[in-house]
């Protein structure tokens, strides 16, 4: 293959810039861009004497490209005389390029994409010319976007939810389905007074622009036959809102957390307490429930790293959790049930007490074994029925 530029070459410069969205973005900016000179790499006289078939060939195949200017050149070689070769390379106009590319209905699309903008939303111009190509793939949707924008603008913390917003042609799910989109074009037209700015990324997106959020719920069953959670019923198993379980009145002093739903259905009773279902990593739920620390509450997690990362994070919310059945002698007695943690956490934990750190350290620096964990699921509840002696409810 020769080193000079082919039209193919030619050609993916070009394309280059298509693919860096430069050609679409000058729709949203004005800029002029042709006539553009490209980069063109020719033969040298060594090359005509050496190599002098290619170069013929080379030339040839310039002078049937139809959306390039060529300038030429007459260089006069010692032995074969005047050879007529191609100098510069110039793609002329716009329309040019996007005929060479085949891209002209993409630049339609887009141009009736900017053109609707500006007349209805020119504040989400700095959005299209930032991320022309994305904007490109939604163009088929882009009328009910700017359909939603149109109705924020009119409707700021509307205090509904998603679903409940009806404007002609959209289906119920569409701004959940573009949440991200939307929120980058949200926060270009809303008033800061319209924007919770410490609400961010796709999971907050409800709470930042003021909509109803799915009420957080805690799940949790009743230890003591002797508390009448509801009338009638022994141990209920209840599923409440936040706000609901944080307003609780129970004759509670035992909270006990577990993330394993058949452990939080087989807990053993115990006296003044409830179980919750454990949430992983978010505690938002729970946080709200200033009761809650009145009462012991222990957290009964996986023995790895992540286990122990999530009784850090509960810490935060109250400080005064106790692990539960995470310890050194748990894990050594359930050895044959050893499993291996994929992807172990890696930072360093300023809730845990002395003994727990000392276990998350070799867990996190497989001192014991690499990639070390024991799921809860694996103890057996006579061991659980042993190690909570003493609170248990007599038969």
């Amino acid at each position: 293959m020769t080193p000079w530029t082919n039209p193919k070459a030619l050609k993916m410069q070009l394309m280059r810039l298509w693919e860096r969205g430069e050609l679409l973005r000058d729709a949203v900016t004005g800029h002029v861009r042709f006539p553009l000179r490209m980069t063109l790499k020719s033969p040298n006289s060594a090359d005509i004497t050496d190599h002098f078939d290619a170069v013929r060939a080379w030339t040839a195949e310039w002078t049937t490209v139809d959306s390039v200017r060529i300038e030429w050149q007459e260089v006069r070689h010692r032995v074969q005389g005047a050879q007529k070769l191609p100098a510069s390379a110039w793609v002329e106009t716009m329309a040019d390029a996007l005929a060479w590319l085949g891209k002209r209905r993409e630049w339609d699309l887009f141009w009736a994409q900017v053109s609707a903008t500006r007349q209805t939303h020119p504040a989400l111009l700095s959005w299209l010319e930032k991320r022309p190509l994305q904007a490109l793939e939604l163009c088929t949707e882009w009328p009910r976007l700017l359909a939603v924008v149109a109705w924020i603008v009119d409707h700021p913390r509307p205090s509904i939810y998603l679903r409940q917003v009806d404007l002609p042609g959209m289906h119920s799910k569409f701004i959940e389905t573009h949440r991200s989109v939307l929120a980058d074009l949200f926060d270009l037209v809303l008033p800061p007074t319209a924007i919770d700015a410490t609400k961010t990324g796709v999971n907050q997106f409800a709470a930042r622009y003021g909509f109803l959020d799915k009420p957080l719920r805690v799940r949790f069953r009743v230890l003591d036959p002797a508390i009448q959670a509801m009338p009638g019923s022994t141990c209920p198993d209840v599923t409440l809102d936040a706000d609901s379980f944080s307003r609780l009145t129970l004759p509670v002093k035992h909270i006990f957390i577990t993330e394993n739903e058949t452990n939080f259905l087989a807990f053993p009773q115990v006296r003044e307490a409830i179980v919750i279902f454990g949430a992983g990593y978010g505690w938002e739920a729970l946080a709200r429930s200033h009761w809650l620390k009145n009462c012991s509450i222990h957290y009964w997690g996986d023995i790895d790293t992540h286990g122990f990362a999530i009784l850090d994070q509960l810490r935060g919310h109250f400080s005064h959790v106790e692990s539960l059945l995470m310890d050194r002698s748990t894990l050594e007695a359930h050895s044959p049930f050893w499993g291996r943690e994929d992807a172990p956490q890696r930072s360093n934990l300023h809730r845990l007490t002395p003994t727990e750190l000392g276990l998350y350290n070799d867990l996190r620096d497989n001192c014991i074994r690499e990639g070390l964990r024991l799921e809860q699921e694996h103890l057996g509840f006579g061991w659980v029925n042993k190690r909570m002696d003493g609170w248990l409810v007599e038969d």
